[in-house]
């Protein structure tokens, strides 16, 4: 299996130059964003940010820039304003999920306590709401629904699915925690750029659809990946007690069979049986059905681009979703 990060669509070189420039700017705009005189709040702030990361909101706010005026003024601050919010929501997660390493590093609960984690997400979050305010009311507005569907996702998550169908509950969270602002990276690129409103309106589908999908797919790279391919220790959410979607096809099981994956699934995996658990999840018709639900949003999200304009934006749109697909292989 390869697990190669979303990189920036090769379909046109001028595309291609825009957008790797654009995310230049944006890396250089997140490390101004986040200084500060004084070293505690620097320090924590900065955390993550030198970790790394996809930078995969800001990738499809450029490519969804395209659509109109790439060069906008509005463009590179709308990008910075998403992934300041999705850095945010990683330092609260961790604190939630008592995570121990993000992004192959200590996670901020480990390296500075709870109390500072989940400080430096909120201001974070109001950095992302500096930057926003000077884009106008609507962008404000935007951002402001786009942050409570994230709260209301993790809400949901952490009361769990109750009564209801446990992949359909996790489908509706995830549509909410990562969907909701992958959409709204692509609603700000094309909005931004004064692409029309019937174009603005349908990258927001296809946003929030391959948002869906680009989950899933870390969900099958968490159980499928070793350390060398994906640089993360695979297994991750399984010590963590998170669900994914390959484990909780699993647990939905009534195979005798599958008595002992199902114990293991039951609640966080102990160190010792990760080896096991994987083992078992890997050889499990469980892993194959993720995949396939991948696919399906890749490929629901590839039917929203329809509606736009042939060309090279369409074109590197089309691309991500191959690339999704393709880190599950």
């Amino acid at each position: 299996m390869h697990t190669q990060t979303i990189t920036v669509p090769d379909v046109d070189d001028a595309l291609s130059d825009h957008v790797r420039a654009g995310l230049v700017e944006v890396e250089a705009g997140l490390a101004a964003a986040v200084t500060v005189d004084d070293g505690l709040v620097d320090s924590a702030a900065r955390h993550l940010l030198a970790a790394g990361g996809k930078r995969f909101r800001p990738l499809m706010v450029l490519l969804a820039a395209q659509l109109g005026d790439p060069a906008a003024p509005g463009v590179v601050p709308s990008a910075l304003v998403v992934e300041l919010t999705h850095l945010a929501t990683l330092y609260h997660d961790d604190v939630m999920d008592e995570a121990t390493v993000r992004r192959g590093v200590p996670s901020a609960n480990a390296a500075y306590g709870n109390t500072v984690a989940i400080l430096t997400g909120d201001y974070l979050f109001a950095r992302a709401s500096e930057i926003v305010a000077d884009l106008g009311p609507e962008a404000v507005r935007l951002q402001a629904s786009t942050f409570a569907r994230l709260v209301r996702g993790q809400i949901r998550e952490t009361a769990g699915p109750g009564e209801e169908d446990p992949v359909g509950h996790y489908l509706d969270v995830l549509a909410d925690k990562t969907g909701s602002l992958i959409a709204t990276s692509a609603r700000f690129g094309a909005w931004m750029a004064g692409a029309p409103q019937a174009q603005v309106d349908t990258v927001t589908r296809f946003g929030e659809a391959i948002g869906v999908a680009f989950q899933l797919a870390d969900d099958v790279i968490d159980v499928a990946s070793d350390r060398a391919e994906s640089g993360k220790t695979p297994g991750t959410d399984l010590r963590e007690g998170v669900p994914t979607l390959p484990s909780l096809y699993a647990a939905r099981s009534v195979a005798p069979a599958d008595a002992r994956l199902r114990d293991l699934l039951s609640g966080p995996v102990a160190e010792d049986d990760i080896a096991e658990a994987l083992a078992l999840l890997r050889a499990h018709p469980a892993l194959e059905e993720s995949r396939r639900e991948v696919r399906r949003w890749a490929d629901l999200a590839r039917e929203h681009l329809l509606g736009l304009p042939e060309g090279p934006a369409r074109l590197a749109l089309s691309q991500i979703c191959d690339s999704v697909v393709s880190r599950t292989a």
